[in-house]
Parts: structure tokens; sequence; C-alpha cells
């Protein structure tokens, strides 16, 4: 694992135990200002930091266990296993944070309820806020920081980084924040108008929040567990490279697979030339899987196959 890998892992894992010890201490605090409020917004967004707790819990165990080297059974490393433990990590947030959003608004909506003391209520919500927005702080800096490595926008990184485990805690704090706004609004209305109703429209706008954000990363996380490719843009920078070897006349095929965040395994059929034939072939394979290694450290296994007279150019 090189110096870069390291830090970004380093990165993403102080990340991940910042988000967790905030969502922990604002889920304690919603709770208290929820039951004695008894407001259904606000159990709702305790229902959502709880969900949003054990969610890192499971994002850094993915961390731990994506990190893991290979070995016998599991040659190519163990990269995928933090796409499986985030993908657990969505569904439970889809499960008790949206659930239990979507149920309690529904009830209170039809049902009513006796509103208490809101003071703590709107207390809760401001600090919140303000400790949600570091925590999003951190996140984004991290991104930005990424982004300006790739040299992308990091509006584009976070739509396609292999990186579930910053993208999870990005899009989760900026849920959080949506859901502090929301909460805060339907216990105005609600206090304003004197009808429970807006609490509970409010709780449910929370659920539906939390419902897409978890639908969102089950879907990136089964794709890159299924075996996603690397971006476009980092295909053509490699065919780009090996094309570039003098003793590559053209590649045939190139197939690339996301093994894990920061792991891309790469396979390709490449054209070498006529006069590269055995000891020379083995070391410019050699030589090309190391070109390759060196400009993308995030490359972890190279396997080249020789392909004599099917490259494009030949076919010209």
């Amino acid at each position: 694992m090189d110096e870069h890998e390291t830090g970004e892992s380093s990165e993403s894992l102080g990340t991940v135990v910042v988000a967790g010890a905030a969502n922990l201490a604002i889920a304690l605090a919603k709770l208290v200002a929820g039951l004695i409020s008894s407001s259904a917004s606000m159990l709702s967004e305790a229902a959502h930091s709880a969900a949003d707790t054990v969610t890192e819990v499971l994002l850094f165990t993915a961390i731990r266990h994506g990190e893991r080297p290979a070995d016998r059974r599991h040659p190519l490393g163990h990269g995928r296993a933090s796409y499986l433990w985030a993908i657990i990590a969505a569904c439970f947030t889809l499960v008790v944070g949206a659930g239990f959003s979507l149920t309690h608004g529904w009830h209170t909506i039809t049902h009513g309820e006796e509103l208490g003391n809101l003071t703590v209520s709107y207390i809760v919500l401001v600090v919140s806020f303000a400790i949600e927005s570091v925590s999003l702080w951190r996140g984004l800096s991290q991104l930005r920081a990424e982004a300006g490595r790739q040299r992308i926008s990091a509006r584009r990184l976070l739509s396609r980084t292999a990186d579930t485990m910053l993208k999870a805690v990005v899009l989760e704090d900026i849920a959080a924040l949506a859901g502090i706004v929301i909460a805060g609004v339907g216990l105005a209305l609600s206090q304003v108008t004197g009808s429970a109703t807006w609490d509970g429209v409010g709780s449910i706008a929370i659920g539906l929040l939390l419902l897409g954000v978890a639908l969102t990363l089950i879907r990136t996380n089964a794709s890159l567990l299924i075996g996603q490719a690397a971006s476009s843009g980092l295909e053509e920078e490699i065919r780009a490279v090996l094309v570039a070897q003098p003793e590559v006349e053209g590649v045939v095929d190139l197939v690339t697979v996301v093994m894990g965040p920061n792991q891309i395994m790469v396979a390709a059929k490449v054209d070498f030339l006529d006069e590269t034939t055995g000891e020379r072939l083995e070391l410019a394979s050699d030589r090309v899987e190391r070109c390759l290694t060196d400009r993308f450290p995030a490359i972890k296994q190279v396997f080249l196959d020789p392909t004599p007279g099917r490259s494009p150019a030949k076919e010209a």
C-alpha cells in the first residue's frame, strides 16, 4: 500500500469516526428533546441520527475488512467486502431510519399528538445543525482534495467515486442538515397553527429523505459489489500509457474492474511488436506492468495477454 493510498484510507477512516461521534451525541440529544416535546419530527430525527451512528460503525467495519491483504482463498484481496458492509449499513438506514420516520409521521397525522415544551427541541436542532456542519465540512474537504488530485469537479467525483465510505458520509450529512431544517419547520408550523399535522408531515418528509439516500447508496454499492469498471477517463489514460510503451504496437482489448476503494484490477490483450519474443516478451510485460502501477497507484493487479496480429492498427 503506497503513501497516497494510505493517506486516503486514513482520511476516510477519520471522516467516518468524526461523523460517527457527532451522530451519537446528536442522537441522544434529539431523543431527550423528542421525549420532552412529544414531537414526531424530533423523534424521527433521533431515529435518523441513531441510524447514521450505526451506519458509521458499519462503515468503519467496511474499511477495516476492505484493507485486509490478499490471501490464498482471496487472491484478489478483500476490497469488495467494503461494499457488502456499506450495503448492510444502507439497509439499516432504510429499515430503521426511514421506516420509523414514515410510520411515526403517519401515526401522528392520523391520531394527533400533544406537543410539550419545544424550547429544548429548538436548541437541540440549532446545536445539531452546527455539529453536522462540521462533519460535512470535513467530508467535503476530503472530497474536494481528491477531486483536485483527479482534476475533476467535486460533484462529478461524488457521483462516480468508488470510495463508498466518503460518499455515504457526505450524502448522510447533507441529508442530516436537510432533516434538521425540515424538523424545525414542522415544529414551527405546528406551534403556530396548533395542529400536529405539520409535525407529522415533517416526520414523513424526513423518512422520504432517508429513503432516497439509502436507495442511492444501495444501488451504488450493488454496482461496485457486482464488479464495476473504472471510469472511462481512467480507462483511456491506461490505454494511452499501454500504447505509449515502445514494445507495444496496440491494445486489442482492455478490461478494468474496481476491486475496492482505491483498488483496481487491469486485464488487457496487448499486441506486442513481432520481434518481442521469449525473454524479451517477459521483460517487456514486467516493464509495462510496473509502468502502470507506478503511474496509477490504485492499480493493484495487472494481467497482460500477448495477442499478436489482432490490434486495430494491423486490421486497418
